[in-house]
């Protein structure tokens, strides 16, 4: 059996054919990320740099078509509204980091990626980071390692623990949205919570999505690279999908079902990023890097579900 799946994993149709099953059958992202891991983790995936462009071709389109089941009026009054939480967060969040690495002698360059994976939306903040400050090959393979790791912890532990803390549905959304990661990982734990949760998730997340134009801008004139990020151009689908649902309410049912189908695809997405994680890679990361990031990480979780159950930082209204 071990045989089989391990020539299987270095084929592409197998994770093409897996993915697109798992998102027939499931709506449930953590399942699909574990089956993935699983995979990653024990025969490898042999094709891991298509399966990894895969993955992000498909959570682009899965977001866009979770656009449909939102309204745009309620998205940007949501997004405006949560601007000024995410700058805060964002800042707070690389000081942080950088306090961190400094105490633990983390290089200078990954701890900006580490910080800023964590600030912002993860890999992709990472990718954009990248370049701007001049950092190398294996600095970033580290980052996206750990960084990635604890997304996918993230997805798996965050529902129960906002269950056990008693979160609302718009608590828990915020909370996502502030405190994990990846906007995969993001969306994938809101949408086990609930329905309100993604909505409030999604559009948030969206919104510190866009800090990485700005934060690779800053890092391309401070390291004096000259290098710019590029445009997320699936968030102006996000936006398009919401439009057509407010412009067209006579179709709500059709765009319902476009929603729906963008949760389906989630756990394909969540597979093929499962499947991204390799033994080797997690060899790379290192002590010190990993308690910087997770020490980041619990702190700025604990912060924000501190600041949220208390009132201090309240939910967005749909």
């Amino acid at each position: 059996m071990r045989n089989l799946l391990e020539k299987a994993s270095r084929d592409i149709r197998f994770w093409y054919a897996a993915a697109v099953l798992l998102s027939a059958v499931s709506d449930n992202p953590a399942a699909g990320l574990a089956l993935g891991a699983f995979i990653g983790l024990t025969v490898g995936n042999g094709v891991s740099a298509a399966t990894g462009k895969a993955s992000k071709k498909l959570l682009q389109a899965a977001v866009i078509m979770l656009g449909f089941g939102m309204q745009l009026d309620v998205v940007l009054k949501v997004g405006l509204s949560s601007v000024w939480l995410t700058m805060i967060s964002i800042s707070s969040t690389v000081c942080l980091g950088m306090l961190l690495a400094k105490s633990l002698s983390v290089e200078k360059n990954l701890a900006v990626l580490i910080s800023s994976g964590t600030a912002i939306c993860g890999g992709s903040a990472i990718a954009a980071m990248s370049p701007s400050i001049g950092a190398g090959q294996t600095e970033t393979a580290v980052a996206m390692a750990v960084v990635f790791l604890l997304n996918g912890a993230g997805l798996i532990i965050f529902p129960p623990i906002g269950h056990a803390m008693g979160m609302t549905q718009g608590e828990f959304g915020l909370w996502s949205a502030l405190a994990i990661h990846d906007t995969s990982s993001v969306v994938g734990a809101a949408a086990i919570f609930g329905s309100q949760a993604l909505a409030i998730a999604t559009t948030v997340k969206l919104t510190r999505a866009l800090w990485i134009l700005p934060l690779a801008f800053i890092g391309g004139k401070i390291y004096k690279t000259g290098t710019k990020a590029p445009f997320q151009w699936f968030l102006v689908g996000f936006l398009a999908a919401a439009a057509l649902r407010m412009a067209l309410p006579h179709f709500e049912s059709v765009f319902n079902m476009g929603a729906l189908v963008g949760k389906h695809m989630m756990t394909g997405t969540l597979f093929l990023i499962g499947g991204g994680l390799s033994r080797q890679g997690l060899k790379k990361i290192g002590i010190r890097p990993l308690i910087m990031a997770l020490s980041l990480w619990i702190v700025v979780s604990a912060a924000a579900a501190f600041l949220i159950k208390n009132g201090i930082v309240t939910v967005p209204m749909m």
